[in-house]
């Protein structure tokens, strides 16, 4: 009887605990900074995405260099290639991207804009129905609608995340191509660190690349479950089976076209 009570004292204590937290973020100053904090885009992505891929391409090179029979200098030699240019070929690939997704929220805009100056009728029925569809009505609606096509810039910004569904605030090409090219090069020289330390056999070195990497990609995965909030051991699993099926596979290749043309 003690035991149950005192597990429901805790769980009591818990979800007051729980809702004094969540009070505090919702006092207005609170969710001011919150909303004022959206349109500081966050390169958190783009990091994982590329330690994720930097992990999982070097020690594919790694794993397919030994199967296939090569030395640890080429297995140097091709990691470390592989490492600057395939990190460079993604970093420009989501610089690219995210500079495309830019300039599709200008075209857009400009259309937009377009359209409110050729036929601003239309446009207000669109925003009419937009909140029809949220469930307004009657005088609210008239003064939803009212306020909005009185403001040229909110009634385009409504326009582009209601009706085309596109994210006004995204972030800087740029730097969104350094960060993940950087992830990619500190994460993906983790598989190839073991065989630049002296005394260590190819076997050993690439048991410890092996160890190194499945904890680089159990953190990554790990990082990446606690930014989305989603359970992080499970997330942690399935990096490291990701990369590890990456690996097998590189591997399984190596080894077989060793077989075959004996190189």
């Amino acid at each position: 009887m003690l035991r149950k009570k005192s597990s429901s004292s805790t769980s009591a204590e818990r979800a007051s605990t729980a809702r004094t937290a969540l009070l505090a973020d919702h006092r207005p100053e609170a969710i001011r900074q919150r909303l004022a904090a959206r349109h500081r885009h966050s390169y958190v992505g783009a990091a994982v995405l590329g330690g994720i891929d930097g992990c999982v391409t070097t020690f594919a090179v790694v794993a397919g260099t030994l199967g296939g029979g090569f030395s640890a200098k080429v297995l140097l030699v091709l990691g470390f290639a592989n490492l600057f240019a395939d990190g460079f070929s993604m970093a420009v690939s989501n610089y690219s991207g995210t500079k495309s997704d830019q300039a599709q929220v200008v075209q857009a805009r400009r259309q937009e804009e377009a359209h409110i100056a050729t036929i601003p009728e239309g446009e207000e029925e669109e925003i009419r129905q937009i909140f029809i569809q949220k469930g307004f009505a009657d005088e609210t609606l008239a003064q939803i609608v009212h306020t909005i096509t009185q403001n040229r810039q909110l009634w385009v910004d409504t326009m582009l995340t209601d009706e085309l569904g596109l994210q006004l605030e995204g972030p800087t090409p740029i730097r969104a191509g350094l960060v993940t090219f950087l992830a990619f090069l500190f994460v993906g020289l983790i598989p190839l660190l073991p065989f630049l330390l002296p005394g260590l056999t190819a076997h050993e070195a690439f048991l410890a690349s092996a160890v190194a990497t499945g904890l680089a990609f159990l953190s990554i995965g790990v990082a990446r479950g606690v930014v989305l909030q989603q359970p992080i051991l499970r997330a942690g699993l399935e990096t490291v089976a990701t990369g590890g099926a990456a690996a097998a596979i590189a591997y399984g290749v190596g080894a077989w076209l060793h077989s075959v043309f004996g190189v």
